[in-house]
């Protein structure tokens, strides 16, 4: 009998424990979410800076191609299609500020997170976002004008989109490229009809089985679509992790 007399005491004892635990646990998760809320109020971009892995690896590599591919002296015009996470734009544009950058993107969460990145590191060369679908015309593309710009950007795009994408971008970057004007994309390719190393061959293969319009795209087909919107492939630049930066130069009127 007195046996079970303390057990049923210790049992409530423990009862009573977790219930004023979990009241506790209940009012610390209370103040934190009030706390996200002032936060969220200063700062409305609070939350928003998205970060991808691969960004964050690659954004050095690439800019260090830009520096050798383009004019760090004179004011210049670029466009960045597919600005993703907003982490390339601004490591670029802290570094090359003679050059004025158009983020651009498709995807309404990835827009945010441009934005935030933008407000954060409050860069007077980084205009705001415009959302901008490759697969449309380049009237469509925010009001930017034909001969306009310096240099057209796209990086990691052209094996995660529709085949469209891709003949828009070149179609988009032949028109506004000024003569002399540079496109540089950045990313898995193949070459001559075969895809290297193993690990593209696999992640070609995952790609497909996600959207049969996925996939890497050969060199050479880039080339002939360049060519018909009048670039031409300037050079190919390796990359870490088996990637590329493909340099398309406008060709000139004269």
């Amino acid at each position: 009998m007195l046996m079970r007399k303390l057990t049923v005491e210790v049992r409530n004892l423990h009862i009573r424990g977790c219930i004023e635990w979990g009241t506790s646990l209940l009012g610390q998760l209370e103040w934190l979410h009030k706390l996200y809320r002032i936060t969220r109020r200063l700062n409305p971009v609070f939350g928003t800076m998205l970060n991808a892995a691969a960004a964050e690896r690659n954004k050095e590599p690439i800019l260090s191609v830009l520096r050798d591919s383009v004019n760090t002296e004179r004011p210049l015009q670029a466009l960045e299609i597919s600005s993703g996470t907003g982490q390339h734009v601004v490591h670029f544009a802290q570094t090359l500020r003679n050059i004025t950058w158009q983020p651009s993107e498709y995807d309404r969460q990835s827009l945010a997170s441009i934005e935030a990145y933008r407000s954060h590191y409050q860069l007077h060369n980084v205009k705001p976002v415009i959302h901008l679908d490759a697969s449309q015309p380049h009237q469509c593309w925010g009001g930017i004008q034909p001969e306009s710009l310096d240099l057209v950007l796209n990086i990691n795009m052209i094996h995660i989109s529709a085949l469209s994408c891709t003949e828009g971008l070149f179609r988009g970057a032949g028109a506004l490229l000024k003569p002399q004007g540079l496109l540089l994309t950045y990313g898995p390719y193949a070459v001559n009809g075969q895809i290297t190393p193993q690990s593209n061959v696999d992640f070609d293969y995952s790609l497909r089985q996600r959207n049969p319009e996925w996939g890497l795209k050969d060199i050479s087909f880039l080339n002939s679509v360049a060519q018909k919107n009048g670039l031409f492939l300037e050079k190919i630049v390796e990359m870490p992790a088996n990637n590329k930066c493909l340099l398309f130069r406008k060709e000139s009127l004269v």
